[in-house]
């Protein structure tokens, strides 16, 4: 949000004094700061014009601008005869990127906080060897993981990871308290192919209640199978909320 764009809204402000820069921008920056920050959660109704006006001394002129300039940035969404209300950000992840979920949580301006639900070192399943692409003549020990990922006070993403410990052996030993397994794999295994499947889904119960949503709710999920040479390395399923994420692919044509 450029404070060139919202200097220049309000010169033709008529209210004088009240509609200065600093004034304008003090609103401006009250507002985002408590939505960047999460005290507003996405879905808060903002008080009304009027309320906004008492409170800083200042014409309704002022207040709108400010609000305006909020909703062009994407911040809030302004409704007819309802008010003003905090809008969900939605996130892009690149297809073609393995990249960190902190980082996409970061972009949209709210604080990253990670938390690790549930750890497993087994035999590897039949099932497991499926998703991990795996051979049958060796059932292999593999680590399991279910870790939440939030955006300030809301479940942003839920994950569910297999880890290969024939080509991981030192995730056997690590807890993932602290870091995420995704970071995790990327600084210490080099990967060498991946492999994206893009879904929509209902959530079931468990998934609902992990990410904040009502059964059934859509959700967007992303499955990623990773490979270090030949070795099958991970295999994770990565569940949105289908209103808050989009994916983005930047590609170019093939040479035939």
């Amino acid at each position: 949000m450029a404070d060139s764009t919202g200097e220049a809204e309000i010169s033709d402000d008529t209210a004088g004094a009240e509609a200065s820069p600093s004034l304008y921008q003090r609103i401006l920056n009250d507002i985002r700061d408590r939505i960047v920050s999460g005290e507003w959660e996405p879905g808060y109704r903002i008080p009304f014009e009027h309320e906004l006006t008492e409170q800083y001394g200042c014409s309704r002129m002022t207040v709108n601008k400010a609000l305006s300039q909020l909703a062009k940035a994407g911040l809030i969404e302004r409704r007819r005869r309802s008010g003003s209300f905090v809008r969900r950000p939605r996130s892009q992840a690149a297809v073609l990127e393995i990249h960190d979920i902190r980082i996409e949580v970061e972009a949209l301006g709210l604080p990253y906080r990670y938390e690790l639900i549930a750890q497993s070192k087994r035999r590897a399943t039949a099932s497991d060897r499926e998703r991990l692409g795996l051979g049958t003549s060796a059932p292999g020990q593999i680590m399991a993981l279910q870790c939440l990922h939030y955006a300030g006070s809301r479940p942003f993403c839920l994950e569910d990871r297999l880890i290969n410990l024939a080509a991981v052996p030192g995730a056997g030993d690590e807890r993932f308290a602290e870091a995420a397994p995704g970071p995790w794999l990327i600084d210490r295994v080099p990967w060498s192919a991946a492999e994206h499947v893009i879904r929509a889904t209902a959530a079931a119960a468990e998934i609902a209640a992990d990410l904040n949503l009502a059964p059934g709710a859509p959700c967007l999920v992303i499955e990623r199978r990773t490979w270090s040479a030949e070795h099958p390395v991970t295999h994770v399923h990565f569940t949105y909320p289908a209103n808050a994420h989009a994916v983005v692919a930047r590609f170019t044509p093939s040479d035939s």
